[in-house]
């Protein structure tokens, strides 16, 4: 069905396209799949959304993804400066305000309401200026971050804020410390969470938000907004991507996987639950009153 201006095309069904519209069918797509199969579904949902003059950022934890067409790649490794200190950042005016970021710090380090009060007050007179100074202070919120604070988190927070511009890519793949990932994750979620006329990629999603950082990430980007679309794609059909309200298109994976993933989105067994062979998809996706299920060819 093409409802909007957003619709692209997904899957080649038998008879007719089927389509993907995010004003009519959510604007969250879950994608599932195994091998690079989700990372070329999603470069193709991003090449669409080009066309139609929209910006990017997409996440990539594989290292497949093509790196040419970005404005800016943010390379994240163990041990290397990134310049994603929310703090500084916040000053930038790429996250949004001083408490945002000082939210972001209590995600990451498990401060208390109270040390998070503190921190915030500290920052807003000027007293705290970046996470390493922070993580310094003499205050009891330094003391709570010094129990989880790394020399790898030291010199995360270091280097030049990276430009963010109108396309994105946030390169992961090389980075071996999943609380780095989530970290990186959480800080760059929090300066493009307001951006609008994106399209947003997240490749492998449950990688991304496998730690609370990561978990705490993934409703930034997922929340409805106009002008906004997001794909989660993933090798992994865990409980935390299949209970995100939205679409799902089911790729080639094992039959119990595939059996997952209907019974998650309320597909009835029977003839619905299409056995999905590789190079098809399966769309499920939901009104008010229906369930439904196309299958067709993948456009690639």
């Amino acid at each position: 069905m093409k409802y909007s201006k957003l619709t692209v095309e997904l899957l080649k069904g038998a008879e007719q396209v089927i389509y993907y519209d995010p004003v009519y069918h959510g604007r969250t797509l879950k994608i599932f799949g195994i091998d690079n199969d989700p990372t070329k579904m999603v470069k193709y949902l991003a090449d669409k959304y080009i066309e139609k003059e929209y910006g990017q950022i997409i996440f990539d934890t594989t290292g497949e993804y093509p790196k040419d067409g970005f404005e800016t790649i943010i390379k994240i490794n163990d041990g290397k400066p990134t310049g994603l200190d929310p703090i500084r950042m916040a000053k930038e005016g790429i996250i949004s305000d001083p408490y945002a970021a000082v939210t972001i710090v209590q995600t990451i380090y498990e401060l208390d309401r109270s040390l998070t009060e503190k921190l915030y007050a500290d920052v807003l007179s000027g007293k705290i200026k970046s996470v390493p100074q922070a993580a310094s202070s003499k205050e009891k919120y330094g003391e709570v971050i010094r129990e989880s604070y790394t020399a790898l988190d030291e010199v995360f927070f270091q280097g030049d804020i990276p430009e963010f511009g109108n396309s994105i890519l946030v390169d992961l793949s090389d980075a071996h410390s999943i609380t780095i990932v989530g970290m990186a994750f959480l800080i760059v979620a929090a300066g493009v969470r307001k951006r609008r006329h994106v399209f947003i990629g997240l490749d492998d999603a449950a990688v991304l938000g496998y730690t609370p950082a990561g978990s705490a990430a993934i409703p930034l980007l997922t929340q409805p907004m106009r002008g906004r679309v997001t794909v989660l794609a993933t090798r992994y059909a865990i409980e935390s991507i299949l209970n995100i309200s939205g679409p799902t298109l089911v790729m080639y994976t094992d039959p119990d996987i595939q059996s997952l993933i209907y019974e998650s989105n309320g597909v009835p067994p029977g003839a619905m639950r299409k056995r999905v062979l590789k190079g098809k998809g399966a769309f499920i996706w939901r009104t008010p009153e229906t369930i439904n299920v196309e299958e067709g060819d993948l456009p690639f």
